[in-house]
């Protein structure tokens, strides 16, 4: 098993990746990484970073190739990699609020240590339910301490609160939900052909979906209905490319400590999708989209009478991308997940833990699992598109963070820490200023260049539900 930050990591997670994604291996001449240093971590975190925004930028340049017939130079800086995976956007004169809820984190229970996911509103109260307490962090602490890690997740689960208790990656590949998302592919491609004349013979053509090089999704509609985090990473990354991207939320749903990192270049609009009529809302964008990126736990859209054969009947060309926390298969396929419930679970934070010498959970620098599985979301949807340019069918794809941290956890934990990344700079960000709905800001430079094809974003953050839901 390789070693953890070794020189052979970045081309490992990069190889194991395109090829997941169904890329010939000849793309990966046309990519050079540059930059040094490392977040510090037991995993080769920047090194996982790394690869999967290059496998993204990979996906659009065989796009530039299949659609323009010359394949661009594709250059990736892992340092800025690292940075993107953390936060890219740096507020002037205004803060963020803060990333977690005053109850949210890890908590030392009676055998073991758990974490609890109380951001939003509903499942902090499932969570102090189960624990009979006051939305007070000491008092959560006691209260935590009268019970059984694996007993208390099992509580606060079964109350539709999220929660995960802290095990090894052993007990995890042990564990019917590890053992099921082991035997996972890392996505999962099902091909949606729709015959002769492909997915837009009833459509009218747009005629900016003839687009120039420099902007090549421009004119690709794409459906978000993704949340916190990976789902809206991957249509941030495919706005910066000219797609139009149209977010679906809820109505009174809100994530202000994310929002403004992750709605760059989108338009953001909201529906009741348990209203008939909004749900008839849906279906028509859908009808009209050219990719949907989802994030629904799995059989939600189901239940809703908008599951992927329904999808494929209102498009059969859509190249449909989902997302699940725990996987796709097991007793835990309709579990709540977020990025540091899977650490808890599969044994990264325990083997952080373990590596730092320290006697309580210690998970990865960022969100990685989050970041990493957004930026393969969204190759998979340039590949899609790639694919029906050539043959004229839709694809559908899963990818779980589940199964992306077993990719992560192919590596040992580090012997000895990397060396650091030099911090940042103001020649990192953009000059120019973005005004988001919240006030200016600066935003990274990307960390990915394709020769010919700058990455530029069309709007600035704004505030969800903004708009109208419907395609311009």
């Amino acid at each position: 098993m390789p070693t953890a930050h070794s020189d052979t990591a970045c081309t490992h997670f990069l190889r194991e990746f395109w090829l997941a994604l169904g890329g010939e291996p000849r793309y990966l001449d046309h990519l050079q990484i540059t930059g040094e240093g490392a977040l510090t971590s037991a995993f080769p975190v920047t090194d996982f970073a790394t690869a999967a925004i290059a496998a993204a930028h990979l996906a659009v340049g065989e796009l530039i190739v299949q659609a323009y017939g010359t394949a661009p130079a594709i250059t990736v800086d892992r340092r800025l990699a690292s940075f993107w995976f953390a936060t890219s956007l740096q507020p002037q004169g205004w803060s963020l609020p803060a990333q977690w809820d005053a109850v949210a984190g890890d908590y030392r229970a009676a055998d073991g240590w758990i974490r609890l996911h109380t951001n939003a509103p509903h499942h902090r109260q499932a969570a102090l339910a189960v624990l009979n307490t006051a939305p007070e962090r000491d008092a959560v602490s006691q209260a935590v301490l009268c019970w059984k890690a694996s007993e208390l997740e099992s509580a606060v689960v079964g109350n539709q609160g999220c929660a995960a208790a802290m095990g090894s990656a052993l007990a995890w590949r042990e564990h019917p939900q590890g053992r099921a998302v082991a035997a996972e592919p890392l996505l999962h491609r099902t091909e949606a052909p729709v015959g002769p004349g492909g997915p837009h013979q009833s459509k009218p053509a747009r005629p900016e979906c003839i687009a120039p090089r420099e902007r090549p999704l421009r004119g690709i509609r794409v459906l978000d209905l993704t949340r916190i985090l990976a789902g809206p990473v991957a249509t941030r990354f495919l706005a910066g490319f000219g797609a139009e991207v149209l977010r679906i939320d809820p109505p009174g749903w809100d994530e202000p400590g994310t929002v403004p990192e992750v709605v760059l270049g989108k338009r953001c609009a909201r529906l009741d999708l348990r209203d008939p009529a909004d749900r008839a809302v849906l279906e028509g964008l859908i009808s009209e989209a050219d990719v949907m990126i989802h994030g629904y736990r799995a059989d939600a859209l189901a239940r809703l009478g908008l599951g992927a054969e329904r999808r494929r009947a209102l498009n059969p060309g859509l190249v449909d991308v989902s997302l699940n926390a725990y996987g796709w298969t097991g007793p835990w396929r309709e579990r709540r997940g977020f990025d540091s419930l899977v650490q808890m679970s599969c044994g990264i934070a325990n083997a952080g833990m373990v590596a730092a010498g320290s006697d309580r959970p210690v998970p990865l620098p960022v969100q990685a699992l989050d970041h990493a599985t957004g930026y393969l979301m969204a190759a998979a949807a340039v590949r899609g598109l790639t694919q029906r340019l050539i043959t004229g069918d839709g694809v559908q794809v899963r990818a779980s963070l589940a199964r992306t941290a077993l990719s992560l956890l192919s590596f040992t934990p580090a012997d000895a820490p990397p060396a650091a990344l030099h911090p940042l700079n103001p020649r990192d960000y953009s000059p120019d200023i973005e005004h988001t709905a919240w006030g200016p800001a600066l935003r990274l430079t990307p960390a990915g260049v394709i020769e010919g094809t700058p990455t530029q974003w069309d709007l600035p953050a704004g505030e969800l539900g903004s708009v109208d839901a419907r395609w311009l």
